[in-house]
């Protein structure tokens, strides 16, 4: 019986040991995932510090810009209106002035271009006149850029024409009579051509 009582006494011991062993490795595993449990709300909290603080910003940026537009509707939206008033009453002034000037400028840009006009053909005649007579007359006679008349023209080519008829005319006979005297083996000095 003490034999039995001994061999119940080791299996309750073992029973124990077992029991004692299984109930560390829980308590074991069950410290581990505390431990893991703490990291990870430590990390939760440290990142929910960090969003609430985002959004605190964030709620102070929008409370300021609330504060910006609530400012800006007030005072800067009637001056917009009245600055937008002002504008379309200048703008009517100068619808009813534009044609006018318009018209002004019109006028301007005419007077300019003729008066530029005639700057252009004083600068010609001026030109014109101050060029040598020979020049002048080689220019109204032989091209069509002469800022004389088309009856000055014709009047000075026709006499050109006689005058350059009657010298060819004069200076054939002198050849001709030139060329008689060589045939006819002529003298000159003491006697003369008959």
């Amino acid at each position: 019986m003490v034999r039995a009582r001994n061999c119940a006494q080791d299996a309750y011991s073992r029973n124990i040991e077992e029991v004692i062993k299984s109930t560390s490795k829980r308590a074991l595993q069950y410290e581990s995932q505390m431990q893991e449990l703490s990291i990870k709300l430590t990390e939760s909290l440290s990142n929910f510090r960090a969003m609430d603080s985002l959004v605190q910003e964030s709620l102070d940026g929008l409370k300021r810009s609330t504060q910006h537009a609530n400012r800006a509707l007030h005072e800067y939206i009637p001056r917009i209106h009245e600055e937008l008033d002002s504008s379309l009453t200048s703008l009517d002034k100068l619808s009813h002035t534009l044609p006018e000037i318009q018209s002004h400028v019109a006028d301007i840009r005419h007077i300019y271009d003729s008066g530029r006009e005639k700057a252009k053909d004083l600068v010609t005649d001026l030109e014109w006149l101050n060029t040598e007579w020979h020049e002048r007359w080689r220019v109204i006679i032989f091209t069509n850029r002469s800022p004389v008349s088309w009856r000055w023209t014709a009047i000075m080519r026709f006499l050109f024409a006689i005058t350059f008829i009657t010298f060819a005319w004069i200076a054939w006979v002198a050849i001709a009579g030139v060329y008689r005297a060589h045939r006819q083996r002529l003298v000159w000095g003491e006697r003369l051509m008959s």
